[in-house]
């Protein structure tokens, strides 16, 4: 059986048309392999909640799937998880042998140690295309938008599914956690319909009231180590063979974390130290909207110089609100020049 119609999706930059696209929806009793689901090193929402949401569609396409993560939820993520009466995926950090989908990247650097030992079998990404390969050929849907359970919500549409009620809105928090409930630079005309069509499914009212709900939860900093506030939102770029380590941290209010600030400077440090070029925390306000800039590096000036600011200090970013847009792009610039 083949499903196919026109599916059209608006991008600030243009229109795209998936013209008569044809992808095969399997009936039961007719299954793959099993397979994981896997996101990212230290999972964000989008990464948890990504992978539950392809494990359901995938599952009702009558794919053998389960979904799997690189760690335990963070507390934004537990309180999605918690408030929509979802389970964590088992945490699979090996996956040699395994028939693998990949959700909300295609770096190596963010795979498991063992990637190369596994069978890739499909992509589902809002991010730049990394550096995987594939012995086969797979599915791969990568778009420009602020959310991999954005394009999550228009495959469903595109075959013919719906999410449960509780999977839309989990989808529907992710969508409010990486676009910071609208306001990041990446967020897109097709973010913002992904999240009113999950909120109507999900029975979501006041979707500004969740979204502010959510980032209470992320800013749960009281009494949590340096170092895993830091990993919470942590990944290492291989930048001209340079590897840069970027943390972010959402909070409603940097105040909660002042005080900790050379604390977890030090502890950035110590990261470097660990084989890295440069270490960097950002401290994101998603009320002022902007972020303090944290780093430890080998090069000061060329990180501050591709921001526009100086090496002295914790230097504030007047806008900087998306890792991803507005800031691996300027870093990649500044070790390329």
């Amino acid at each position: 059986m083949q499903f196919a119609y026109n599916y059209q999706i608006e991008h600030p930059v243009g229109v795209f048309l998936w013209k008569r696209l044809h992808f095969p929806i399997l009936k039961k009793g007719f299954i793959t392999m099993s397979a994981i689901i896997l996101g990212h090193k230290h999972p964000d929402t989008d990464s948890i909640v990504s992978a539950i949401a392809c494990t359901d569609l995938y599952r009702q396409r009558g794919l053998d799937v389960k979904a799997a993560a690189q760690g335990t939820p963070a507390p934004e993520t537990a309180f999605v998880l918690e408030r929509f009466g979802l389970q964590a995926p088992e945490v699979v950090t090996s996956v040699a042998g395994k028939d693998v989908y990949i959700v909300d990247y295609s770096d190596l650097n963010q795979a498991p140690d063992d990637f190369k030992d596994c069978t890739l079998k499909g992509i589902v990404d809002h991010h730049k295309l990394g550096d995987m390969t594939s012995s086969a050929p797979l599915e791969i849907v990568i778009m420009p938008v602020g959310c991999t359970n954005t394009i999550l919500k228009r495959m469903y549409d595109y075959l013919g599914f719906v999410p449960p009620k509780n999977i839309a809105g989990a989808m529907l928090c992710a969508i409010l956690s990486d676009t910071v409930i609208f306001k990041s630079p990446t967020c897109t005309p097709a973010d913002k319909a992904a999240a009113a069509e999950l909120a109507e499914i999900a029975g979501i009212e006041d979707i500004e009231a969740l979204g502010m709900e959510l980032f209470t939860a992320k800013s749960a900093v009281k009494g949590v180590a340096a170092r895993d506030l830091i990993m919470r939102d942590f990944k290492d770029f291989n930048m001209s063979g340079s590897k840069v380590g970027i943390g972010q941290l959402e909070l409603v209010d940097l105040k909660l974390l002042e005080d900790r600030i050379p604390e977890l400077l030090a502890d950035l440090a110590a990261l470097k130290a660990d084989g890295r070029h440069t270490a960097i925390l950002l401290l994101t306000d998603i009320m002022k909207e902007g972020s303090l800039l944290l780093m430890v590096s080998d090069d000061p000036a060329k990180i501050a110089g591709a921001f526009g600011t100086t090496a002295e200090g914790t230097p504030w970013l007047p806008g900087v609100m998306s890792r991803k847009k507005q800031v691996v792009p300027n870093l990649e610039a500044a070790f390329k020049a």
